[in-house]
């Protein structure tokens, strides 16, 4: 809580407000940031939420000063503990936490919510135009805004009536193996959406060993997912855009030498070498995280084609 001077306090006592510190009316929103182990992220996340009526930031036991910086910043914190199969961190929030507001911002630790962007959030929620929104992002690697690389747009629905969404239910079976968190799927929300002007700042990865250690996680969801998005139909509910991705994945997981195919399309196709360096590592990541995908189904089959054998 920020500290009063002499003349605020005073004016608190007599019932009235101090002339130099008018009061600013916040928006009625609620603001979910899932962490763990993510203190630096956050002492750059949350100034930037100040405009929100209610921040939480929902954290998975954190060994850093992740719980401290929080706190520091005016957030309420809460702790979640993964089942290693479901509710992740997303879905959980939304089904306990006390929201005093009917509207969320889902808004991830290295994610900044840009002055412009909260003032268009704060009209577009006060018109009553959808029951949620879909939000493009400013793809921060290596120092430098990834504009290419497929990467110029990245839109996911993050601002919504609590009510009305859920990320969809995809468990996965990896007793927590790939991570706790809702990181590839999508809200499926029963009313109209729309889309904001404005972008959120997203400095991802500082490091490439956050990177890697993020995508390794991935890869193991992505490898217990295999059948599910080969097989299964695609949810009517995670919106039209969201359904056309799904189906080429349907596609692309048939065809050969994937990695490959990534990377040329990537670096070539989507014109990631225009990014310069950062855009050369950042396509062989990308190629990188398809082949470690590939590798754990390749070792999924091994493993139960030794154990029909014993």
């Amino acid at each position: 809580m920020p500290m009063l001077d002499e003349t605020q306090t005073q004016a608190a006592a007599d019932g009235r407000s101090a002339p130099d510190a008018p009061l600013v009316a916040k928006a009625p929103i609620s603001v979910i940031v899932p962490v763990k182990n993510e203190a630096d992220n956050l002492r750059r996340c949350l100034p930037a939420l100040d405009w929100a009526d209610e921040v939480f930031v929902v954290d998975s036991q954190s060994g850093d000063d992740t719980c401290d910086v929080a706190v520091e910043h005016g957030a309420s914190v809460v702790q979640f503990a993964f089942n290693g199969v479901f509710p992740k961190k997303k879905n959980w929030a939304l089904e306990n936490l006390p929201f005093r507001n009917e509207w969320v911002l889902i808004v991830d630790a290295d994610e900044v919510v840009v002055p412009e962007l909260a003032e268009e959030i704060k009209a577009r929620i006060a018109a009553d135009e959808a029951e949620g929104y879909y939000l493009n992002s400013k793809y921060y690697f290596l120092g430098r805004r990834i504009k290419h690389c497929g990467y110029s747009e990245c839109w996911n629905l993050r601002l919504f009536k609590h009510k009305l969404g859920r990320y969809e239910r995809m468990p996965d079976h990896t007793g927590g193996r790939s991570g706790d968190n809702e990181a590839h799927e999508h809200v499926e929300l029963q009313g109209r959406v729309g889309r904001l002007t404005h972008e959120l700042d997203h400095h991802a990865y500082p490091t490439i060993a956050a990177w890697v250690e993020k995508h390794n996680r991935y890869a193991v969801w992505e490898a217990a997912q295999y059948d599910r998005f080969l097989k299964e139909p695609i949810p009517k509910s995670i919106g039209r855009g969201k359904r056309f991705k799904r189906m080429l994945k349907k596609i692309y997981l048939r065809l050969p030498m994937r990695p490959a195919v990534r990377f040329l399309y990537a670096y070539v196709l989507r014109l990631g070498f225009l990014d310069g360096k950062p855009g050369l590592v950042f396509c062989t990541l990308l190629s990188f995280y398809d082949f470690l995908s590939w590798a754990n189904v390749y070792e999924r089959k091994v493993t139960s084609a030794r154990e029909l054998q014993e």
